[in-house]
């Protein structure tokens, strides 16, 4: 809309909305990053990142998309034709595989139906017939950005653990870190990727591995080729609160400052707050008597909402008639979901009223589609929002 007047509603789960003091500091002069200044950011961002993760353990940031996140997780800690399990859950667990596949892995995919997240009783099927340990990682995608799924990574661990397996557990946070619980330690993860447009309230340009000692160990006789994400430099630079090549100084100083947001609510009301507006989403989705992707209530996302319309409607026009009208952005179904699917992201810096907003926008869009909904589903939203 050329000429809306208004903030433009972006309620697609990622990019998310940057507050406006993250913007600030960034604004920030650049640096000399070999200089005692920058030194002083790095060791404090380095000490101030792994709680986020839950993990007492190094984080070792990249100038990057997540995409590279995922390459540093797979070159660290594997040999060229290494066994790969990894689930199907979404658009985004299948470029990873597709990755690793591409890195000359030898890549296990266990199908999914893009409604649920991975099965811990299957993944022990598959370790329990595995009694050479030919398997040397299980990849999971937390919360698949594309569906509105969180897998359960404690029991995925705990399947791992009662097959007595060596394998390594790699899991992609990109969408949910800093919007939904994770616990890296706690539930015995060796790599976690994550980047900074997400949860975190920054734009793109920043990854992440938070590295246990499982994978560490690892990573000191892998064999994939590696240069750019070898974790050894990284964290030997680290160690003096540096980087071995050029940092996204500016991008530093938001996160510094998004840090600062998240801390100051406290983790457990971050968490809080998205499990309520995943809740206020679902509750008008249904109220609308349209359907829920997820098809598991154990794996609800906080993060988004993916919504399913009914046949003969067009996903990607209720997203256009929304746009056109509204001037709000919504997630395109992705993948097999194309057309299908349209998602409603709900994380990072956004309150009631922005929630409450954007579900005014879809009920008011659907109508305008020609999709035929119930019209009480902003009320089921705002009775869920106002008990709470």
């Amino acid at each position: 809309m050329d000429d809306a007047t208004g903030r433009h509603f972006l309620q697609i789960p990622g990019p998310s909305n940057v507050p406006d003091e993250v913007l600030r500091a960034m604004s920030a002069p650049t640096i000399d990053h070999r200089g005692p200044d920058f030194s002083a950011l790095m060791t404090g961002l380095l000490r101030d990142l792994p709680p986020v993760f839950g993990t007492t353990g190094p984080v070792v940031v990249y100038p990057s998309s997540g995409t590279g996140a995922w390459e540093a997780a797979l070159v660290n800690t594997l040999s060229p034709g290494d066994r790969v399990v990894c689930f199907e859950t979404g658009h985004f667990s299948t470029l990873w595989s597709e990755m690793a596949d591409r890195l000359g892995l030898d890549t296990e995919v266990v199908p999914g139906d893009w409604r649920r997240g991975a099965d811990p009783d299957r993944l022990a099927e598959l370790l329990a017939a595995d009694t050479g340990h030919g398997i040397r990682a299980v990849c999971v995608v937390h919360n698949e950005t594309s569906t509105g799924v969180v897998s359960r990574i404690a029991e995925i661990r705990r399947a791992m653990d009662a097959a007595g397996h060596p394998a390594l557990l790699l899991v992609d946070t990109i969408s949910s870190l800093g919007s939904v619980d994770y616990r890296h330690d706690e539930w015995g993860v060796d790599v976690t990727v994550s980047c900074s447009q997400k949860g975190l309230m920054l734009p793109p340009g920043l990854a992440f591995n938070a590295i246990g000692p499982k994978a560490l160990e690892a990573s000191r006789t892998a064999r994939m080729t590696r240069s750019y994400w070898d974790w050894a430099p990284m964290l030997e630079a680290n160690a003096r609160g540096f980087t071995p090549y050029t940092p996204a100084t500016n991008l530093l100083y938001g996160l510094r400052e998004a840090l600062r947001i998240l801390n100051a609510e406290g983790l457990p009301a971050v968490f809080a707050r998205h499990d309520r507006y995943g809740r206020a989403a679902r509750a008008a989705v249904r109220a609308w008597g349209l359907e829920v992707l997820c098809a598991d209530d154990r794996e609800y996302s906080g993060v988004l909402t993916g919504v399913l319309v009914p046949e003969h409607h067009d996903a990607d026009h209720v997203r256009k008639v929304i746009l056109d009208r509204y001037d709000m952005s919504l997630g395109a179904g992705l993948g097999r979901l194309a057309g299908r699917v349209f998602r409603i992201g709900h994380l990072g810096h956004t309150n009631d009223l922005t929630i409450a907003g954007a579900l005014a926008g879809v009920q008011m869009g659907l109508g305008h589609a020609g999709v035929k909904i119930a019209d009480d589903g902003l009320a089921a939203a705002l009775k869920l929002l106002d008990e709470h």
